[in-house]
Formats: structure tokens, C-alpha cells, sequence
């Protein structure tokens, strides 16, 4: 099951403050939300903004995850420190996995068959991953994911929005 939950959001207040100093004014959310998607810079604020978040996605998704690499930091469970630990079900893909697939992977696992599970191991695999990213890079991310053939984006980018503080900065005309 994909899941994802926003850890933290820091810097908002220091983001402002920066913003600020182009105006010689006080901080303002006005000023922030007016040029929050005008872009070529005057969005750069958004860089400021750190958003940690815990990810539990299918291996195909981290591929695809991984386009976005400007102000992200990443670390994943690791499959290549995990995958041998415990037997898998069906619980540990994102989709349906032929049972006969499930009893392969179990029998290399408990085999210790490390290279044969991983060139084995379905895409749909879930791995859980902290990410920090920034909203700029979240605004991207909606940008370019929203309408993804893969369903699973608009639910993780659904997620985000309902649970980050400022939505309207990362979706034109979020209500």
C-alpha cells in the first residue's frame, strides 16, 4: 500500500524574510502567494522551504522519482541490506503478484540468493524512502505528474497537498 506522510516543514518564516529583502518591506504572504507560480526566479523563494517526508512507494515510482534531483536528499530502506531478512507476501508489492512469483522469490530468499531475488523482484516492490525536497521541486513535481498515466502520482501528489502547509504554492488555484 502506498503511503505517504510530511515529517516536517522548515523555513517558511526564514523564506519570507528573504522575499522581503527585494521589496525592503516586512515579510508578507500577499507578496509570496502573487509570485509563488510566476517562475524565472521570482518564485525562488520556494527553494527555502525544506519539506521532509516519509514514502512508502513501489520500486517503479523511485525510478521515476528520481527526475527530480535539485534540493532533494534522499535515504531508502534498502533492499540490498533487507530483501534476504524475511520472506515476502503479497502485502510488499503496490499490485498483484502471482503467487508462484511470491513462492520463487520466498524460496530464494531462504536459499540467501541475493543477485537471483533482486533480478527477480517485481517492479510494484514497496520501499519506504525520507526524502527532503523543497516546494519548488513539489511544484515541479505537480506540474509535470499530476496528469501521469501512472494513478499512483495523483494519489501521492493528493497526499502532499492535504497535508503540507501552504497547498496553494504547490497547485495554481488549490482552494
Amino acid at each position: 500500500m502506498i503511503k505517504v506522510e510530511v515529517l516536517g516543514e522548515y523555513g517558511i518564516v526564514f523564506a519570507l524574510r528573504g522575499l522581503a529583502l527585494s521589496y525592503d518591506s516586512e515579510p508578507s504572504m500577499k507578496v509570496a502567494n502573487n509570485l509563488a507560480f510566476k517562475g524565472d526566479g521570482h518564485n525562488k523563494f520556494l527553494e527555502s522551504i525544506d519539506v521532509w517526508i516519509e514514502a512508502t512507494l513501489p520500486r517503479y515510482m523511485w525510478q521515476q522519482y528520481d527526475t527530480y534531483r535539485i534540493g532533494v536528499t534522499k535515504q531508502s530502506q534498502s533492499t540490498m541490506h533487507t530483501i534476504l531478512r524475511k520472506p515476502v507476501s503479497q502485502e510488499n508489492f503496490s499490485g498483484y503478484v502471482y503467487p508462484s512469483t511470491i513462492k520463487r522469490l520466498n524460496r530464494d530468499i531462504k536459499g540467501k540468493k541475493f543477485d537471483t531475488v533482486k533480478d527477480n523482484l517485481p517492479e510494484s516492490f514497496l520501499q519506504k524512502r525520507v526524502i527532503k525536497v523543497d516546494y519548488k521541486t513539489l511544484q515541479s513535481m505537480e506540474r509535470q505528474r499530476r496528469s501521469h498515466k501512472l494513478k499512483a502520482w495523483q494519489e501521492v501528489l493528493d497526499s502532499i497537498l492535504e497535508q503540507v502547509e501552504h497547498p496553494e504554492w504547490l497547485q495554481e488555484g488549490y482552494e
